[in-house]
């Protein structure tokens, strides 16, 4: 099962295994194929005057589908294709591809999962030559080794020395979690890592080892004659370690090698190079180069390569692939600390120009400082005249000219977090730093000069420039964090109405005097004395003494209950959101209709979701099971509407990220959308608790949540449409009975997060959506041989168990 990941989340489209999924006795019938999405503004995707031929398609379109199938080596249904291409390239899909899928086999792989021909799985052909218009050759693709010189001596040679042995080219890991170690950095376009796991640094341990007992035990192994350059063969090395190697060059009896698992060379005697036995050629060499991104436009320069080395060499890092090619763009993360670090964002800060920072001194006063942002956490961000705000004028007024005369997009086709982009802002462009991708299409960004954050839609985001690229990025952040003195977060946790009081204080005067009382360096914070400018120097008059004596500390009772809160206790001062899209003139409303903000939408909760169409008894339905609690209870969901829960989530997330939080009228059994983590879901009500929390139920995953009041919101009619997806399910083929904890997490680790063919044995129906029961055989139909049913494994554990008590 591929997962779709963005950024630091996990939730997205989901694609069965490479494996064609079998249907044993499949009704695919209810399966439809993608809406039609062509229109007469689709790009020209075929060469024109020539038949619709694969040889026919534009290279720039092949490139495109290639691009994006790359990003799904376990394969993607071709009915979500059009919706990928579209978020990717802004650019409709046409009817004809998706109506002849032939179209696409000459540079892609289509695999066909039923009698239908426009319903397949589309994979990318990595390891085939493809030529300048993308179509597919029969000539392999060779993997580009690290020495390059090295490998045109060695194909050189292969003619003249035919007993050449080779090794498998390395494969990028395709599933889990990814961790490389960075071995060497000649430039962060080529970086030399190895890739730390199982299948890859463990692998290569195991054959050290044996390569050692092997040679070590057996004195017959001859040495490696006659020697020619691109050989590969065996050296023993210092502390008694043999490695692999292979020969770089010859001179005067000097052997140079070069360790292609280790990554770097060295001059050896030929006493010590021996004949590299074929058991030792199964596992590729374990370097290989990538690209660090965010920084290719900078790659040579000698300050930010520096900064690399010092901060990655010889250290394992967590890694996001961004593209999977012959050198793949790696985000590096240092997750051994309680906050992940961003390598990428932290180098690319050794750019800035150092006489443009601001630094604030302490028991200095400062003037003329404009407060820009206010966040949940009593925390806020401070502009004040100076050089770098000056020069960041300058530059984004040159930047601004530029765009406005070139019809070039800039699209930001591969976001990731730490880019630094370009976002409008009150009918300019601003710098925005990504924080946390939500799907392909929402993310979320700080804006680097007010450290305001808003949730928006890629499609807004556009590239600097390159021309403009190092002047862009030379200028640091021109926000500075502050916190107000003698108040949270040291003295406690701020309240809404302490936010609120706060935020009406500051962003409605245009200036502000401070003084500063103390520099956190540690946290990166400064410690001030606020003032309105004719207020200062007196202390009894600050912003401080005011929120301070204010009645607005001590900790609300469920005012979030109530139908009418008060004008204060709204919770959109909770929302850092909220207050970023005031500065950014509410820009992401257009994306959706007026219809959609009308009173009545906002307050209703009667209208329940369609109910969800299930198959009669014995029909067969494509699920997949997002929660696993035993036999007697799990949930699945219909495979073939993953991507509509997708598209909804999406929707979702914009909508509640760029409107004003409503009062809520809480009442159990109704249903609300609810922020859980960084997303927003479905919910119905299970539980009012007296501490502010309440107990919800997720409508499309089957999970019990507990979360806060402030947390929900009404659920607009728009988002009511699709049909509640999670459908609580009991094995069929087992007798239903209290089950003990061991076979629980077996089948929880058999069936949870996979997809099934279901076989409905019954469906017991209810007036509610999300109180539908059916019992079901669950067939994992992925082997290519055999059908495995799911009852009969749990039968033989339950047997098995019985035995062993």
């Amino acid at each position: 099962v591929q997962k779709v990941c963005t950024g630091n989340q996990v939730d997205g489209l989901l694609y069965p295994a490479k494996k064609t999924l079998q249907r044993t006795k499949g009704d695919t019938k209810q399966e439809k194929a993608s809406p039609d999405v062509a229109s007469s503004k689709a790009e020209p995707l075929l060469i024109p005057n020539m038949g619709t031929t694969p040889a026919s398609l534009t290279s720039d379109f092949k490139q495109r589908v290639v691009n994006i199938l790359l990003k799904y080596s376990n394969g993607l249904w071709s009915n979500a294709l059009p919706k990928l291409y579209q978020d990717t390239y802004q650019v409709k899909f046409p009817e004809e591809i998706l109506n002849n899928l032939e179209l696409l086999s000459d540079f892609c792989t289509v695999d066909y999962v039923s009698g239908t021909p426009k319903k397949a799985i589309l994979y990318a052909n990595p390891r085939r030559h493809v030529d300048e218009n993308l179509n597919v050759t029969g000539k392999d693709q060779k993997h580009v080794p690290v020495k390059a010189t090295a490998e045109q001596h060695y194909e050189e040679s292969r003619d003249q020395y035919p007993e050449n042995v080779t090794v498998p080219p390395l494969t990028i890991p395709s599933e889990g979690s990814v961790s490389v170690m960075v071995i060497d950095v000649k430039n962060t376009n080529e970086v030399l890592i190895r890739y730390v796991g199982k299948d890859y640094s463990s692998a290569l341990e195991q054959m050290e080892d044996d390569m050692k007992a092997y040679y070590s035990q057996n004195s017959t192994v001859p040495l490696a004659q006659p020697l020619h350059v691109g050989q590969l063969v065996a050296v023993h090395a210092e502390e008694d370690a043999w490695l692999r190697a292979r020969i770089i060059s010859l001179e005067d009896n000097r052997i140079k090698v070069y360790y292609g698992d280790h990554g770097f060379s060295e001059f050896v005697e030929s006493s010590s190079v021996y004949k590299l036995q074929k058991q030792f050629c199964l596992l590729p060499f374990q370097t290989t180069k990538c690209k660090l991104a965010g920084l290719e436009f900078f790659c040579d320069d000698p300050v930010l390569v520096q900064t690399v080395e010092s901060e990655a060499s010889f250290k394992i890092f967590a890694v996001e692939i961004l593209e999977k090619s012959d050198v793949p763009l790696l985000v590096l993360y240092d997750i051994s600390g309680e906050d992940d670090i961003n390598i990428n964002a932290t180098c690319l800060k050794a750019l800035y120009d150092k006489s443009l920072e601001l630094h604030l001194q302490v028991d200095v006063q400062y003037t003329k400082v404009r407060v820009t942002s206010v966040s949940s956490d009593g925390s806020l961000y401070c502009q004040m005249p100076s050089k770098g705000l000056s020069r960041l004028s300058e530059v984004m007024q040159e930047v601004e000219d530029y765009l406005r005369c070139k019809q070039t997009e800039f699209n930001v086709l591969v976001p990731f977090c730490g880019k630094i982009c370009l976002f409008p802002s009150k009918g300019k462009w601003a710098r925005v730093e990504i924080r946390i991708i939500h799907t392909r299409r929402a993310l979320d960004v700080q804006f680097m000069d007010t450290g305001a954050t808003a949730t928006v839609e890629v499609s807004e985001l556009r590239e600097i420039p390159p021309q403009f690229q190092r002047a862009v990025i030379a200028i640091p952040p021109q926000a500075m964090k502050c916190c107000l003195a003698d108040l949270p977060p040291n003295t406690g946790m701020w309240t809404p109405d302490a936010v609120l009081s706060l935020r009406h204080a500051v962003m409605n005067c245009p200036e502000f005097s401070m003084r500063v009382v103390k520099q956190d360096d540690s946290e990166g914070i400064a410690h001030i004395y606020l003032f309105a400018s004719e207020k200062f120097p007196d202390m009894e008059h600050s912003v401080n003494q005011q929120i301070k004596h204010a009645d607005l500390w001590e900790h609300q009772k469920d005012v979030f209950l109530s139908i009418t809160p008060s004008k204060n206790s709204s919770t959109e001062v909770l929302s850092d959101d909220a207050s970023a899209l005031q500065l950014t003139s509410g820009k992401l409303e257009k994306s959706f209709s007026d219809s959609a903000r009308e009173p009545s939408s906002a307050v209703s909760t009667f209208d329940m979701p369609p109910p969800l169409p299930l198959p009669k008894t014995g029909g067969f339905m494509d699920v997949y099971v997002s929660v696993a609690c035993h036999p007697g209870h799990f949930i699945v969901q219909p495979w073939k509407d993953l991507h509509h829960l997708e598209a909804l989530m999406e929707e979702m997330i914009l909508y509640y990220s760029s409107t004003e939080k409503k009062p809520v009228s809480i009442e159990k059994n109704k249903l609300y959308a609810a922020k859980i983590g960084n997303q927003w879901f479905r919910v119905i009500i299970k539980g009012i608790l007296r501490n502010g929390l309440l107990s919800v139920y997720e409508l499309d995953y089957g999970k019990h949540e507990f979360i806060r009041t402030e947390k929900v919101q009404p659920l607009m009619d728009l988002f009511r449409k699709l049909p509640v997806q999670a459908v609580t399910t009991q094995l069929a083929g087992v007798k239903n009975q209290q089950w003990s904890e061991k076979t629980s997490i077996v089948f929880r680790n058999l069936v949870e997060k996979k997809p099934f063919v279901a076989q409905i044995q019954s469906v017991t129906e209810s007036t509610n959506p999300w109180d539908r029961k059916i019992v079901a055989f669950l067939v994992d139909t992925s082997l290519q041989e055999t059908d495995i049913w799911i009852h009969d494994f749990v039968s033989q554990s339950l047997a098995e168990f019985a035995k062993d008590d």
